[in-house]
């Protein structure tokens, strides 16, 4: 489950052209590959609940937010206590995380919007009953400056008082260069997906990502190497 490919580290670039061939020339459908990483994620965090306790699940709109829901109902399927917390417009959720949204809607899971500054400012201290915070608001596409009200949220994140594992990768860090936001989310694990990220292994970096485990969604293990030995950048 852990630690596949723990010695690569992969560019945003290079990692969406893994899961493009695992979807195209392999017929992996993405769904596949998101319930395979949520199941994996989901795992590491009942091995790290510090005590029995309130797990908030922080989701954005992107597929980072669609392993958010799909950890959700794993960990509620595990016995135990969830909350969602919407770090998005729902009306834009589509695709993959949409359908993830919609289980976790169709469970009646406690689901608490955050998606305009007044409702983080209302809905964000109730973060401070969470034991343990899932960071699923932004994934390996984010660069540059977390805006408003994400940065309020990932704000929020840090000043709990909780243990809190990034999906993938933290909140506001770019996965290339190792450059944190104004804001970025300082997990204690981060449980990443297919590889390590490059940006990962720049100095300081550990300061966000916590602990790092590498864990596998599926895709045959062969794409690392062949998406290695060829060139993407077109």
């Amino acid at each position: 489950m852990t630690d596949t490919n723990k010695d690569v580290a992969l560019s945003r670039q290079q990692i969406r052209e893994v899961d493009r061939r695992a979807i195209e020339e392999y017929e992996i459908p993405g769904i596949v590959l998101m319930e395979n990483a949520a199941k994996n994620v989901a795992k590491i965090i009942l091995d790290a609940m510090p005590k029995p306790g309130l797990v908030a699940v922080v989701c954005g709109r992107g597929n980072n937010g669609g392993d958010g829901f799909a950890i959700a109902r794993h960990l509620t399927n595990a016995g135990l206590d969830v909350e969602v917390f919407l770090a998005c417009d729902t009306s834009q959720l589509t695709g993959d995380a949409g359908t993830n949204y919609h289980i976790v809607r169709k469970m009646q899971l406690k689901c608490h919007p955050l998606d305009t500054l007044e409702l983080v400012n209302d809905v964000a201290p109730l973060l401070d009953r969470a034991v343990l915070i899932v960071d699923a608001v932004l994934g390996t596409g984010f660069a540059g400056e977390i805006r408003s009200p994400l940065d309020r949220v990932t704000a929020a994140i840090n000043a709990a008082d909780a243990k809190v594992v990034a999906v993938d990768i933290p909140s506001g860090f770019n996965c290339d260069s190792g450059t944190p936001s104004h804001c970025t989310v300082c997990a204690d694990i981060t449980v990443t997906f297919v590889a390590r990220k490059i940006g990962f292994n720049m100095p300081d970096s550990a300061k966000y990502t916590g602990q790092v485990h590498v864990v596998d969604i599926g895709a045959p293990r062969t794409l690392v190497q062949v998406v290695l030995l060829s060139d993407t950048s077109d």
